[in-house]
């Protein structure tokens, strides 16, 4: 029998992490812990695979400062054997993208991402990987969240049900049944529910072994094995990464045993990788000097702990951007904010970090009846578990919803109950308004019929940056515009 150790590093969701933190007097994370573990393990171990698992970009100004070409330079640093896309990948646009790719000296795949034209992949779908004759087979599979991204651009599309990704899955293992594969690795971006759901799909004769996925943050202590295929995930950001350690049989193809951990990069456990250190500082030198300013004060730290749900940030930039506004109510989608807490002191650079998906500001009219209906369906089951868009609403908005019955128990404005045939304006952010149907189950020409939608600024975070110059001291509570009843 041919015995073959692998150890396969992944990690998922690094969203511009690229800096340590000091965590009980521990510095925790950050590029060059994380590179340095990698090469750490690369020098002690005969065969490693180090996996992305996607989303590199967003959540730095290092990263949008240079649309991502900065993040696409560490990585080459790092060097992934593999890597698959995520939603915040598009983020730059399709094109960017494209370009980035092709910036970038590491495989880049995916297999449900393509041109509906000519039916044609934009990237290749999977990676054949070799290790002194093991050979690993990794496919790379998309979260639906693309499209929401990408819907000016009519011309991509991708297959978004886990039943048409399974399928796709076995026709690219059926066309290698031939070919001496030793292990089967999907890398996804799609989250551990749909993981799950795509895992318990699969036919044990495609002989999928492992799944590594992302974009539900997911903090795992051990994997899920689900139809005898383990999944795993390493959370978000540079703060740990996951570690298979393999035993393969490649006379019967197959994994004799495996041990997975998930490993904490600090200083205990990952040496600093100078080079790397050296290249992020060159670009942190450069956004230092632009983004190190104070834009404003709050009055103490105020928090995002959690997207569904209301918030103290949540509360401040809806109202901020109601605020001397020609609309009633501001819906701020609640995963734009991307920092758990903020303040006291706020700099340019936390300003952006906090919500880099700047775009356009909508303004609709409603009725009553569809501002329940939309209500209604931000509040369904799948909100709870993270899948699904969630919003913040300004002063004046009241909603109390009961889980158990699924029913909307109040539904005020302005400490009045909502009727039917009452005439609201909302305002949203461009991606939101773009996916309005899906997100709101209201369809947009009868939102059209009330009156013709319209671009009311240009720039949300030329908006935030205004408020917060011109007010200090800022402070927000969370006072129950939301109340969701078990």
């Amino acid at each position: 029998m041919a015995k073959r150790k692998l150890t396969i590093l992944h990690s998922n969701d690094l969203h511009g992490d690229f800096l340590p933190k000091e965590v009980d007097g521990v510095q925790t994370g950050g590029l060059s812990r994380l590179s340095g573990y990698v090469k750490k393990v690369r020098a002690e171990e005969e065969y490693v695979i180090y996996a992305n698992a996607g989303d590199m970009f967003r959540g730095s100004v290092i990263d949008s400062e240079y649309l991502g070409l900065s993040t696409i330079d560490m990585m080459n640093l790092l060097a992934p054997d593999v890597m698959t896309i995520g939603n915040h990948e598009v983020d730059y646009g399709i094109a960017h993208l494209l370009f980035l790719e092709k910036c970038a000296r590491f495989p880049v795949i995916n297999a449900n991402l393509f041109v509906t034209l000519s039916n044609a992949r934009l990237f290749e779908p999977y990676k054949i990987i070799e290790r002194d004759g093991l050979r690993i087979l990794v496919i790379g599979i998309l979260t639906q969240e693309v499209i929401s991204s990408t819907k000016s651009e009519k011309v991509i599309g991708t297959f978004i049900d886990a039943e048409e990704a399974a399928k796709e899955v076995g026709i690219i293992c059926d066309n290698y049944r031939t070919v001496d594969i030793d292990l089967v690795v999907l890398l996804t971006h799609i989250g551990i529910e749909a993981d799950r759901q795509l895992a318990e799909l699969l036919n044990p004769d495609w002989g999928v072994d492992l799944i590594i996925g992302g974009h539900s943050h997911t903090m795992m202590t051990q994997p899920e094995v689900i139809n005898g295929i383990p999944i795993v995930q390493a959370g978000s950001g540079s703060g740990q990464i996951g570690r298979f350690d393999f035993v393969c049989d490649t006379d019967t193809n197959s994994i004799e045993s495996w041990e997975w951990k998930l490993v904490p990069i600090n200083e205990n456990t990952a040496p600093r990788d100078e080079a790397m250190e050296q290249l992020l500082y060159r670009y942190k030198n450069v956004t230092d000097a632009k983004y190190e300013r104070v834009v404003t004060t709050f009055a103490r730290a105020l928090t995002h702990p959690s997207r569904i749900e209301e918030t103290e940030l949540g509360n401040l930039y809806a109202d901020l951007l109601q605020w001397e506004s020609s609309f009633d109510i501001m819906m701020m989608g609640s995963g734009a904010i991307r920092k758990k807490s903020l303040g006291p002191i706020v700099e340019y650079r936390d300003m952006m970090e906090n919500t880099p998906f700047d775009d356009v500001l909508w303004m609709l009219k409603v009725t009553g009846a569809q501002f329940r209906r939309m209500v209604q369906h931000i509040m369904r089951d799948e909100a709870w578990e993270g899948h699904t868009e969630f919003y913040e609403f300004s002063k004046g908005v009241q909603i109390v919803y009961r889980k158990s019955t699924h029913t909307i128990e109040k539904l005020q404005f302005r400490g009045k109950d909502v009727l039917d045939d009452q005439k609201l304006l909302i305002a949203m952010q461009n991606y939101h308004y773009n996916n309005f149907e899906e997100f709101f189950n209201v369809p947009i020409d009868e939102v059209k019929a009330n009156m013709r939608p319209r671009i009311v600024a240009t720039s949300v975070n030329n908006i935030v940056e205004e408020y917060f110059s011109t007010h200090a001291g800022l402070d927000s509570r969370v006072e129950g515009r939301i109340v969701i009843l078990d």
